[in-house]
């Protein structure tokens, strides 16, 4: 017979307890513990169950090429590595009306060579129509079960048969063998756990829909994060418009590459070039606005850096940063004052990264220190030119990588001059570009470049 008994998890590693802590023992959170209701089976000691796998020799296993399968948007292709792993666990995270659904909704209404299931545990059928409707297209093979029982899910989708399956969302499904509710630590946990066992038994691959918590963080244990196979983050802010998709874990792909999209009326639009639309397009030239150019994944793309440096009001120095490493401009800052000699202790400074991007390319250091340095001097930099390089604690600007890309993306963008680490050249071809570039090794040189 199956005991119910009481056990502790921790909400943002998954471990076990049998006691309630004040303090996880394993990843070391504070107030983290939940209690849990769960049934104990028993021990069954060393009899081999009957679907046990066998181990198998290394030499004896055969390589088979991953099949995948190509979602309608380019831009999701990419995040993914290339396309949807056959068998796969894929767990979408993001705020609310961020617009997860939206993305998925719109993209498999668009795909006619698949039974797709779309299992909803917040919205009833009408509502997933009405929205259908409003991105304009009509799934060809879309079955629509609104449902929160895990066991029922598992036998719509034995009816149903499908060659894809989307939960919305995960953390609304609930299975009848535990007493706890929806939500909880070891519900997340138990339903993504038999979801993955289909998917990889079946070939079929899954998707999961999770919520954000206030923290940033995909709501669940831990645990969740680990068990599937890919991480996707849709972020953005609810009062612009566009849209990033991030991989955050991806067994199957790299984690650098991002997706852009925009907001509409019909939907989310891909936004195949995002430099366009990351800077501004004013005739006016003004201080403290430098064009950058910043690598993600394999696309490269120009943005703007703004900055404003003004005289604190109340006698403390603010340090404001959005869509950058605030520690990171802290040190650029001492760059300025102890290697050029610009006085910054008594200014405000407040930085921001154009269009809600958040970025941690070193490349950017030399864009906001030349940002940072415009504003407080009062002259904007000339029109047309774009920089990159990281900048080194004795003021210099060190190389960057894939330098020609972003040459070449400048100049395709019609970019009159680069600013490039000096060195960061050797063995590239410059010959037959329309882009001046030109080469610095120091702080005060760009400056005079830029400033003379």
């Amino acid at each position: 017979m199956a005991k119910i008994k009481s056990v502790w998890f921790c909400s943002d590693c998954g471990a076990e307890s049998s006691k309630w802590a004040g303090r996880c023992p394993s990843c070391g959170a504070w107030n983290t513990m939940v209690e849990e209701k769960v049934k104990s089976r028993g021990n069954d000691g060393l009899k081999r169950r009957a679907d046990a796998v066998k181990p198998q020799l290394m030499s004896e296993v055969e390589a088979t090429a991953e099949e995948r399968i190509k979602m309608p948007s380019r831009e999701l292709n990419r995040v993914l590595g290339g396309g949807l792993v056959a068998g796969s666990l894929v767990l979408i995270g993001g705020e609310p009306g961020i617009g997860k659904s939206t993305l998925v909704l719109q993209n498999i209404l668009s795909i006619k060579t698949r039974r797709i299931l779309y299992v909803s545990g917040e919205e009833s059928a009408s509502q997933i129509k009405m929205r259908a409707d409003r991105i304009g297209r009509e799934g060809a093979d879309l079955y629509i079960a609104c449902d929160t029982s895990l066991e029922n899910i598992l036998d719509n989708i034995e009816e149903v048969n499908p060659g894809l399956v989307i939960v919305d969302s995960i953390q609304t499904i609930a299975s009848d063998d535990l007493e706890s509710a929806a939500g909880s630590v070891s519900q997340v946990r138990e339903c993504s756990a038999r979801l993955l066992k289909y998917a990889k038994s079946s070939g079929v691959p899954v998707i999961l829909i999770g919520h954000i918590n206030k923290e940033g963080s995909i709501a669940g244990p831990k645990v969740l994060e680990h068990i599937v196979d890919a991480v996707l983050q849709f972020e953005g802010d609810n009062h612009y418009m566009y849209r990033i998709l991030r991989s955050i874990k991806n067994r199957f792909g790299s984690t650098s590459e991002i997706g852009i999209y925009e907001m509409c009326q019909r939907g989310l639009r891909e936004v195949t070039n995002p430099s366009e639309v990351l800077l501004s397009h004013t005739d006016d030239e003004l201080s403290g606005t430098t064009i950058g150019i910043t690598i993600e994944g394999m696309r490269p793309f120009l943005i703007e850096v703004q900055a404003l440096v003004s005289t604190a009001a109340y006698g403390t120095a603010q340090r404001s940063v959005t869509g950058f490493d605030a520690k990171r401009m802290n040190m650029l800052l001492a760059v300025l004052e102890k290697r050029v000699g610009f006085k910054l202790a008594q200014k405000d400074v407040f930085l921001n990264i154009a269009g809600g991007l958040k970025v941690s390319d070193p490349a950017l250091d030399l864009p906001v220190i030349c940002s940072i340095l415009s504003s407080n001097v009062d002259m904007p930099v000339p029109k047309g030119t774009c920089m990159a390089g990281e900048v080194g604690l004795s003021g210099e600007i060190r190389p960057v990588t894939r330098i020609e890309q972003r040459i070449s993306e400048a100049e395709k963008l019609g970019m009159d001059t680069i600013l490039v680490p000096k060195n960061n050249l050797k063995g590239i071809d410059l010959s037959g570009r329309t882009i001046k570039v030109v080469e610095v090794s120091k702080v005060e040189e760009a400056f005079r470049q830029l400033f003379a």
